[in-house]
């Protein structure tokens, strides 16, 4: 075993939406590598029904019922993950909210929900486990975002500002946290295997989601964050690197996106009709 290896087992890591897709798996081979997990979603019947079907070992895997909206049950969730386990060595945060929609057709509840999930439930998340790890000298906020962060994308605009919000904010948190030796890093998708892509398969204002190749799976992003976010506490990391030099080139020249929309929409349909 490295130096490094030993020193990640026995960490304490706190997971959110842990109830089904990536943080279900991530926790699962958390536990795996000895660490222990406080497995947190607001579907707290799921987190039970998880527990029981993957076999999460109960002495390393303790499940809470988190709503990340919470700014005191954030408070809560930290403090019993150190009773339980000890101080906070990570934290994920996974959670989140995505339903499809033209601008000109929102509801006024599914801007809150974007909004409230997934940007102020990881800048919630973020504020309590700096608050405990800054004096500490140490610790790793790692924040799942989406390709949605760098390219806008029509159709999901609304996940689109609320993921463009969890990079900006990630990296000023990273910016004030660095100096107190805790890392800040998020991580950026494509789309992935889970309840949530599945929802959006009959959605044709989701098209554009569908326009790459097959989707990364849970095992794609938990070998990532094993791999390479948490031995290297990196920035930011695009996943696949090719799809995160497009978003890139995006941001860069908006109209290219433009250009390209009619087309990738359209290869998008045509995956959404066939799966």
């Amino acid at each position: 075993m490295s130096g490094r290896d030993a020193a990640s087992t026995g960490q304490v890591v706190v997971v959110t939406g842990a109830a089904s897709g990536i943080g279900r798996h991530l926790t699962a081979a958390l536990a795996g590598t000895g660490r222990r997990v406080l497995a947190c979603d607001i579907d707290e019947a799921g987190l039970a029904r998880a527990m029981a079907e993957d076999a999460w070992p109960e002495a390393r895997v303790l499940t809470f019922g988190l709503d990340v909206r919470d700014a005191a049950a954030w408070d809560s969730a930290l403090a019993l993950a150190g009773q339980r386990f000890g101080p906070v060595d990570v934290l994920m945060n996974v959670a989140g909210f995505l339903r499809a929609g033209w601008t000109h057709e929102l509801e006024l509840g599914d801007i809150d929900r974007h909004i409230d999930i997934n940007t102020k439930g990881v800048i919630l998340g973020t504020r309590a486990a700096a608050r405990a790890m800054v004096p500490r000298k140490t610790g790793h906020i790692v924040n799942i975002g989406s390709l949605a962060s760098l390219a806008p994308v029509s159709g999901l605009a609304l996940y689109a500002a609320s993921k463009f919000a969890v990079r900006g904010f990630s990296l000023a948190a990273a910016g004030d946290l660095r100096p107190h030796g805790v890392a800040v890093t998020v991580v950026m998708p494509d789309a992935v295997a889970t309840p949530m892509l599945d929802q959006q398969v009959a959605q044709p204002e989701a098209a554009l989601t569908f326009s790459g190749s097959a989707p990364l799976t849970v095992e794609d992003i938990t070998h990532a964050i094993l791999h390479k976010v948490l031995p290297h506490r990196p920035l930011e990391l695009t996943l696949p690197w090719s799809r995160g030099a497009m978003a890139r080139a995006g941001t860069l020249w908006p109209g290219i996106g433009a250009l390209l929309d009619p087309l990738l929409r359209k290869k998008g349909l045509k995956n959404q009709a066939s799966r």
